[in-house]
């Protein structure tokens, strides 16, 4: 039995230092104390937080205490992680309410009354400047300056500001009040999670073991998942808006969703990719059954999985179109619109040039029909419906 739970908790782990303590901690048979820290840097959570979060629900399902930290202190100052330049910090109030927004969203999984919400701010506020200087005395520049972001910016000549100094430090001091057991991170937050098992043997505690758990990729396969890459899949996103988004991923990076996303054994997730190799099986059927179980996770059972679905062939096998449209006024003093302006500003494409590239590709229809010409120019006092891609429509007025 432990064996298998022990599988269970390790399914999808990156890496975990150190196994021999993560066991014998399982061992002695008591609730554990399993953190993990996210700053509010945006109002929205999106599936690559999941990922964790996932983690977590899988914990609290065996009996171990969760402590959600939210990191509205360190949120001020700024996670350098991954930076090439100093990342610029969020004030209190957009903080407070990104905070206010993760509170909400993190129950669509975890359990309310098995989740401790804890916000760091609790302590540091509380720390007198000499209290500060007594920590930071507690770790060195030249361990500062191993981690892989700060030395190459070191190297290059790059400025590295002394309060993100401050940052992996108190993210380790944060596990140090908390006395956190296991510690769950993304694979690019190694480091800060060690500085928080090095402080906490500093202090006189047992280190917490560190999980670090896969970065997900968003919708281009390619980047982390990330609103401000616009790859990203919103777990407050409208269930026909993820359904679609999901359906779009490739069919190689669908296996990498089902072992991060889904709960699905991986027996029967090895049982589709079998069928699917061996030709017994569309992989857009075994897509479906992953979107599904996605959407109803977010959006109140198995019904709005099955009907998000239905939705999607509707609209995008049959092609039907959505039933709510935007509508958008555009003024213009000329007699016509160029196509590739009007879709940038009507907000189909992010650019020009893209819209270009998507009328090529026939990527792009009015009021239903495949255009081909990217220097179609459309006259002022027109009311048409614009389609870029499979899923972006809008009603476009010319006045």
């Amino acid at each position: 039995m432990q064996d298998e739970v022990l599988n269970h908790l390790l399914r999808g782990v990156e890496e975990i230092l150190v196994k021999h303590e993560f066991v014998k901690k399982l061992a002695e048979g008591r609730p554990l104390k399993i953190k993990a820290g996210f700053d509010p840097t945006a109002p929205d959570l999106h599936l690559g937080h999941t990922v964790l979060i996932n983690k977590l629900k899988q914990f609290q399902d065996y009996g171990h205490e969760i402590l959600f930290l939210i990191g509205d202190f360190t949120g001020m100052i700024g996670d350098p992680t991954g930076k090439n330049v100093t990342r610029k910090p969020l004030n209190q109030e957009e903080v407070l309410e990104n905070a206010k927004s993760y509170q909400e969203q993190i129950f669509k999984i975890l359990d309310p009354d098995k989740t401790k919400i804890v916000f760091n701010s609790t302590w540091m506020n509380a720390m007198s400047p000499t209290e500060l200087i007594q920590l930071a005395a507690k770790h060195t520049v030249a361990r500062m300056l191993e981690r892989d972001d700060f030395s190459k910016r070191y190297k290059g000549g790059q400025a590295i500001a002394i309060h993100e100094f401050l940052y992996p430090l108190i993210q380790g001091y944060d596990s140090v009040v908390m006395k956190a057991d296991v510690e769950l991170g993304g694979t690019d937050q190694k480091f800060n999670l060690l500085v928080g098992r090095q402080l906490q043997e500093t202090y006189g505690q047992s280190p917490q073991v560190v999980i670090t758990m896969p970065i997900l990729e968003g919708l281009d396969g390619v980047q982390k998942m990330s609103k401000s890459l616009n790859n990203y899949i919103g777990i407050a996103d409208a269930p026909d808006d993820m359904f679609g988004k999901i359906m779009s991923i490739s069919d190689e990076l669908m296996w990498r969703y089902f072992e991060l996303l889904s709960f699905e054994k991986m027996e029967v997730i090895n049982s589709y990719k079998e069928k699917c190799a061996l030709g017994l099986e569309n992989p857009r059927n075994i897509k479906y059954e992953l979107a599904k179980e996605i959407v109803s996770r977010f959006h109140g059972g198995e019904f709005a999985g099955e009907h998000a679905m239905q939705n999607f062939i509707a609209q995008f096998q049959r092609g039907a179109m959505p039933d709510e449209i935007s509508e958008i006024s555009l003024k213009t003093d000329v007699q016509s619109y160029c196509i590739a302006n009007l879709l940038k500003d009507a907000g189909l494409t992010s650019s020009t040039s893209e819209a270009v590239r998507m009328i090529k590709q026939g990527a792009v229809k009015i009021d239903g029909e495949k255009i081909s010409d990217p220097k179609l120019a459309i006259n002022s006092g027109t009311n048409h419906i614009y389609q870029v891609g499979k899923r972006k429509f809008a009603r476009v007025i010319l006045c």
